[in-house]
């Protein structure tokens, strides 16, 4: 005898859904690059681009507040983060991805609002260029499709009592 198991999913379409995108203007090459694939992204799923809202902050580290800020607005179904972090000489870079996927992961908790982690880190510039719409995609897309998914995900599961 199999049983039958209620299993909650959420689409892609974006229709109807608000979205807010925190971008780091540090390395802003790169982060143009992840935030037109996110764009594109959700147009191709069917969100409107008056529902499609941008935020620029000076540099990853500062995604977090950003994203709280927006999310207690309430306007939006879900939060994307973009931002590039290359790795230099010094351990500077592990510092700000530690603080910078903690505090968007926080947000989300609490807020109940996805906020998704679209933050590349790399090595070297030449992972950067493959990360952000090269051979490797492009992450901001990808954030875009999981903040989709997430979004609609939150709205079929049940209510707490």
């Amino acid at each position: 005898m199999t049983a039958e198991v209620k299993t909650y999913e959420g689409g892609l379409n974006a229709a109807g859904l608000r979205f807010a995108i925190v971008c780091s203007r540090f390395n802003e090459f790169f982060v143009s690059k992840l935030l037109g694939g996110a764009v594109d992204c959700l147009l191709r799923h069917g969100a409107s681009a008056k529902d499609i809202e941008t935020a620029w902050v000076p540099g990853s580290y500062e995604i977090p507040l950003v994203a709280k800020k927006l999310v207690a607005s309430g306007r939006y179904h879900g939060v994307i983060a973009l931002g590039v972090v290359i790795q230099g000489s010094t351990a500077h870079a592990n510092y700000v991805n530690a603080e910078v996927s903690k505090g968007l992961a926080q947000v989300s908790l609490e807020s109940g609002v996805p906020v998704i982690y679209g933050v590349v880190t790399t090595e070297n510039i030449e992972q950067a260029i493959e990360r952000s719409g090269c051979k490797a995609g492009n992450r901001g897309s990808t954030a875009a499709e999981t903040a989709i998914e997430m979004a609609n995900l939150l709205r079929v599961l049940p209510e707490a009592k």
